[in-house]
């Protein structure tokens, strides 16, 4: 089993016996814990942990000069949020209860186990690093701010909901435990994976993996490599993308897709942080930190037993919803001149200003591709441009009317818990329904007739004819 330890904080043994020390320190560094300060001495614990924080303290009970037993409450009042685990060769019960009255975050009696001090450890380091991500988050949320806006330069935005994004990531970039990123396709899942990575100052590489089509064998070759020998055709060893990622990001795209037998690879690594390369049989430690991405709906799938549960609920200790464009309107403007910024460099055109007729279309539009689709509908419209200083319309009207003969079947209105329409009082006519909904088309395009016509699915031509008989038959 390895042991992630949270942060750069070091975890610190206090024990008089230096046997003891160095043993467990090589256990806790076999375990993947770098960072171990050694106390031979109980009267350095205090001014230590003044000079930096501590992640976890073992400590010992029976020592010369001052005694466990005295620097526990010491530790607990001075820093309460610092897990401290008592290990004593006092086996009975109530020094036991009284270590635990006082506040210890375990109890160990030497000489431990070391798949029993591990997972004490390993406990301990994951309720502190939930601890100080909670304190982040807090943060955050009461003050608004952003420590590191620079990280999500590449993220268009003036929403709040986008902001409000960034500050949980920002707050949970410090954890070593996985990140799941959910959200439709377009939205922008990878973009905020790569913000994580760079938040987390990782000293190791960002590498991505898209899982969709990969069977168990290619998904656990280009994962874990492979060892010389280990199937026909594997001349040589040959690292997989996890030892690639050491120190860095493992980005798992379209998570939703992968094969059950695939799933079980997975959550084995995740659980153990361990994996074995094929052909091998001695297992290397992974300290590579894992964030998934998915436009499926996993509990969906879970009920549907496509997907394992236990997985989910590792991958998910964090989770990221990328909200989809039509949910932050407000930055359609701004991407709208984002995108005719990069297009009018790429093409080697001059810059064409949008009019405010083609934001009130864009908007009125509910974008199944996201962002994606609306930077390939404004490079399109560039490469159709012939000069002029308005960019012409004409391609984002079509573009949009295939879409909404494509999507007939798209939501209008998303309805939550899947209730039926209500209609209270008199039901209303097939013609009231048609005149309520030209109306709402005419305010939503601010009294553009183009635009309502769009929005209706129409061509302006037969938009203008049913306004005219609309307006004739309230004459007579």
């Amino acid at each position: 089993m390895k042991v992630k330890s949270a942060g750069s904080s070091p975890v610190f043994l206090v024990d008089d016996d230096q046997s003891v020390l160095h043993a467990t320190a090589a256990v806790l560094h076999s375990a993947g814990v770098a960072n171990v300060e050694m106390l031979d001495d109980s009267r350095q614990l205090l001014p230590a942990l003044e000079r930096q924080p501590a992640s976890t303290v073992l400590l010992d009970l029976f020592m010369p000069h001052v005694t466990g037993n005295e620097l526990l409450p010491e530790i607990v009042r001075l820093h309460p949020q610092l897990p401290v685990i008592v290990m004593t060769a006092a086996q009975d019960v109530e020094t036991a209860v009284l270590s635990m009255k006082e506040g210890a975050f375990d109890y160990l009696v030497k000489p431990v186990e070391e798949s029993r001090l591990l997972a004490s450890v390993r406990h301990a380091l994951e309720v502190q690093s939930l601890r100080h991500q909670m304190g982040v988050l807090k943060h955050y949320l009461l003050s608004d701010c952003l420590q590191h806006g620079e990280a999500f330069a590449g993220i268009v935005t003036n929403s709040r909901k986008m902001r409000a994004l960034f500050q949980y990531i920002e707050a949970v970039a410090v954890s070593a435990e996985p990140v799941l990123i959910s959200g439709e396709t377009g939205a922008g899942k990878e973009m905020f994976a790569h913000a994580l990575h760079r938040l987390g100052a990782l000293a190791g590489k960002f590498v991505q993996l898209n899982v969709a089509g990969l069977d168990d064998t290619l998904f656990s070759d280009t994962l874990f490599g492979h060892r010389k020998g280990a199937f026909t055709g594997a001349d040589e060893n040959r690292a997989g993308l996890i030892a690639q990622a050491s120190g860095g990001t493992l980005f798992l795209d379209e998570i939703g897709d992968l094969s059950m037998a695939s799933q079980v690879k997975l959550l084995r690594l995740l659980q153990e942080h361990m994996y074995f390369p094929l052909g091998s049989d001695v297992a290397r430690p992974s300290d590579a930190r894992v964030v998934c991405a998915t436009n499926h709906n996993l509990a969906q799938l879970m009920r549907q037993n496509q997907f394992r549960s236990d997985l989910f609920f590792r991958l998910s200790v964090h989770q990221v919803e990328v909200p989809p464009l039509r949910q932050h309107t407000e930055d359609i403007p701004l991407l709208l001149q984002h995108f005719l910024d990069e297009a009018a460099t790429a093409t080697n055109k001059p810059l064409p200003e949008p009019s405010n007729e083609l934001i009130t279309l864009l908007s009125n539009y509910h974008f199944p591709g996201n962002v994606r689709e609306l930077r390939a509908m404004v490079f399109n419209a560039m490469a159709l441009h012939r000069g002029g200083a308005v960019l012409a319309m004409d391609s984002f009207r079509q573009a949009i009317q295939k879409q909404q003969q494509v999507h007939a079947d798209y939501p209008i209105a998303e309805a939550s818990d899947g209730l039926p329409i209500v209609v209270p009082g008199r039901f209303p006519t097939l013609d009231e329904v048609e005149e309520a909904m030209v109306q709402e088309a005419l305010r939503r395009a601010k009294g553009n007739q183009g635009i309502a016509a769009t929005l209706l699915g129409l061509s302006r031509p037969a938009l203008n004819r049913r306004l005219a008989r609309r307006a004739l038959q309230t004459k007579l």
